[in-house]
């Protein structure tokens, strides 16, 4: 499951910015950015769990 994390943060942070500037309040740009920022951020921490195609010998 740790693998999938990846891709669901970064689906969440295209949304949170596709939602976000959607807005015409006062700090949606700011906040909306912020947010996905952090979103990219655990994205890049999940990559390490993603298989690399390297089998090991047997």
């Amino acid at each position: 499951m740790k693998r999938y994390l990846t891709i669901i943060f970064v689906l969440l942070a295209v949304a949170t910015l596709f939602i976000g500037l959607r807005f015409e309040a006062r700090w949606s740009g700011i906040a909306s950015w912020g947010i996905a920022f952090i979103f990219f951020i655990f994205a890049a921490y999940f990559t390490k769990y993603i298989p690399n195609g390297k089998r090991s010998p047997k």
